[in-house]
């Protein structure tokens, strides 16, 4: 009796519960799922992730005697180094160059230097010693002359051979006499050029150990004004830090950057960049603070790409001038910024969840009973709307979300796919001729003689 009374209470139960799911599935609210194609005044935006940098800073660089080629030391190690963003104040400790590294330098141009000392005192006593040997072979001349002169005089009651060979004496005394004199004049400048040598390459050693003590003094880097301390980052993202080598080619260790001049340094792809201009506004937000919304403007566009990593895509650096200042704000902050690329009247456009992709194309889901995957040809966008060049007319119903039966839905409108493709192509071959056109005439400019005119100009002669 127990049982027929629960199974009496249950089975009314189950079809309640069974009846509400049949209901609540058949009862879709489409509000929440469908919206509709618009016309109006279309706001295109092209968004970016950028991060902050002062426009104008002062670097903090390695001692200047680093930079003297005599020293020859090209780099050296940062062995420690105030964490970044610290503040600090004019003549404030920032960092500390590799000592052990200067030191060895010093005790190598030490014992240079003490070598080059004794070759220059030995070169002076061999200078000495030569030109002592030089005088007594001057003096042995001049005494065999004065003998030669004797032997001639001695000579006069001679028979005429006999004086004519001591005559011949004598002049070969004198000429030998003459000679030496000449040599020891020779042999003097030899030997004080020597002397001279060996005593430059002493000075020069002297002062390069000078100039490595005063580097070594040097060692520790100090603040040249009051601010925040911010690493210095190389173009391809490679930053400096403790650890990192610095030298005559890599002067800069930090910067102090000035928080009054901020722009946010960010990258555009390619297909965007040519719709971003200089003197278009830009919102920006600050990651770190989402309440916070500034103003801006685009100061500067890179003319040429660069790739990114890891993949075939190219980018161009965009700087963004920030209106206004803020004490929040701090060097390397992410932004997001949204750049005003133009305003379109009387255009069509949809909400952009409404817009699904694959591989190849872009569709949505047109039609509230029975949807199907309608190919779309859509232009620029912003944070709410995309523009809608063909594929939909204007209050056109289309679905925010996949239907449950989207994957066996038939695609429509092949043919827009079809000039998409065809629109990418013209686009390429026109690009493609442009860049051909542009090589011919740095070709036809080069290979044309100087002081020409290009081919196809007329100079008009006054009579």
């Amino acid at each position: 009796m127990n049982r027929k009374k629960i199974l009496l209470i249950a089975i009314p139960a189950v079809v309640l519960i069974v009846f509400f799911i049949v209901f609540r599935k058949n009862g879709t609210d489409y509000s929440q799922i469908i919206t509709t194609v618009k016309r109006g005044t279309f706001n295109a935006l092209i968004f970016s992730s950028g991060q902050l940098e002062s426009e104008k800073s002062e670097s903090i660089n390695i001692p200047e005697k680093l930079n003297d080629r005599n020293l020859r030391i090209w780099e050296l190690a940062i062995t420690h180094m105030v964490e970044e963003g610290t503040v600090v104040d004019s003549g404030d400790y920032v960092a500390t160059l590799d000592h052990k590294a200067v030191e060895e330098q010093i005790k190598l141009a030490q014992d240079d230097m003490d070598k080059m000392l004794t070759e220059y005192e030995d070169s002076k006593i061999d200078s000495n010693l030569n030109l002592s040997n030089q005088r007594d072979i001057i003096v042995n001349a001049r005494l065999d002359l004065t003998e030669k002169k004797i032997v001639v005089d001695e000579s006069v009651y001679e028979s005429p051979s006999i004086r004519k060979k001591a005559s011949m004496d004598l002049d070969k005394a004198q000429r030998k006499l003459e000679q030496e004199q000449k040599a020891y004049g020779l042999k003097k400048q030899q030997e004080e050029n020597k002397v001279q040598r060996k005593y430059i390459n002493y000075r020069q050693v002297s002062e390069r150990l000078g100039e490595l003590q005063k580097l070594f003094e040097s060692l520790e880097i100090r603040a040249p004004k009051a601010g925040i301390v911010t690493y210095f980052k190389y173009p391809w993202g490679e930053i400096i830090k403790t650890g990192s080598k610095v030298g005559p080619y890599n002067s800069i260790i930090a910067s102090i950057p000035e928080m009054s001049n901020l722009i946010s340094r960010t990258y555009i792809n390619e297909i965007d960049i040519s719709k971003v201009k200089i003197g278009q506004n830009v919102k920006i937000g600050i990651d770190a603070f989402p309440e916070k919304q500034l103003a801006g403007e685009v100061i500067s566009v890179a003319n040429i790409g660069q790739a990114m990593p890891n993949s075939d895509a190219k980018v161009f650096e965009i700087k963004i001038k920030i209106f206004g200042q803020d004490k929040d704000l701090k060097p390397a902050m992410t932004t997001s910024n949204a750049i005003d690329a133009g305003l379109f009247k009387d255009t069509l456009m949809v909400a952009t969840d409404a817009i699904f992709e694959n591989d190849s194309l872009k569709f949505v889901y047109l039609g509230k009973d029975n949807p199907v995957k309608q190919i779309v040809w859509v232009g620029d966008e912003n944070e709410n709307y995309v523009l809608v060049k063909k594929g939909l007319k204007e209050n056109d119903e289309v679905w925010l979300s996949e239907p449950a039966d989207a994957a066996d839905l038939k695609f429509k409108g092949q043919e827009i796919y079809a000039e998409i493709k065809k629109d990418k192509e013209n686009a390429r071959i026109k690009a493609e001729k442009e860049r051909e056109e542009m090589l011919k005439n740095k070709a036809d400019a080069t290979a044309q003689p100087p002081g020409t005119l290009p081919a196809g100009v007329v100079v008009k002669q006054n009579k």
